[in-house]
């Protein structure tokens, strides 16, 4: 059975950061690049960010680079996203997919929902003071 499971979404102030946490079981990680979304009320889900988690590459919304990094823990199976500055504009549901890279990589679809197949159920993310 395959699961992603997110934590380490809350409250937070503008200005501050947070790092979420993605853990994945039930797959082979090597075969597989994470990707972090994220959906505010109203509006389409969203790529943020990729690992390839067999050599790390990484790959970042245009938008969000510089602020958000994603990083990979092989052997907790585990893939961070890093948040900082956080704006009120940040504020959204972020949830973690697993894509197969050989698909990802096919015409640069690393922010393409329907190439993920797993995905979790989501983490709270509020910016506000």
């Amino acid at each position: 059975q395959v699961q992603l499971v997110e934590s380490g979404g809350g409250l937070v102030q503008p200005g501050g950061s947070l790092r979420l946490s993605c853990v994945v079981s039930g797959i082979t990680l090597d075969r597989y690049g994470i990707g972090w979304f994220r959906q505010a009320p109203g509006k389409e889900r969203e790529g943020v960010s990729c690992i390839t988690m067999s050599d790390g590459r990484t790959y970042y919304q245009d938008s969000l680079k510089g602020r958000f990094t994603t990083s990979r823990d092989n052997a907790k199976n585990t893939v961070y996203l890093e948040m900082n500055s956080l704006k009120p504009e940040d504020t959204a549901v972020y949830y973690c997919a697993a894509g197969l890279t050989r698909f990802l990589s096919l015409g640069s679809r690393w922010f393409d929902v329907e190439t993920y197949d797993y995905w979790g159920q989501g983490t709270q993310v509020t910016v506000s003071s």
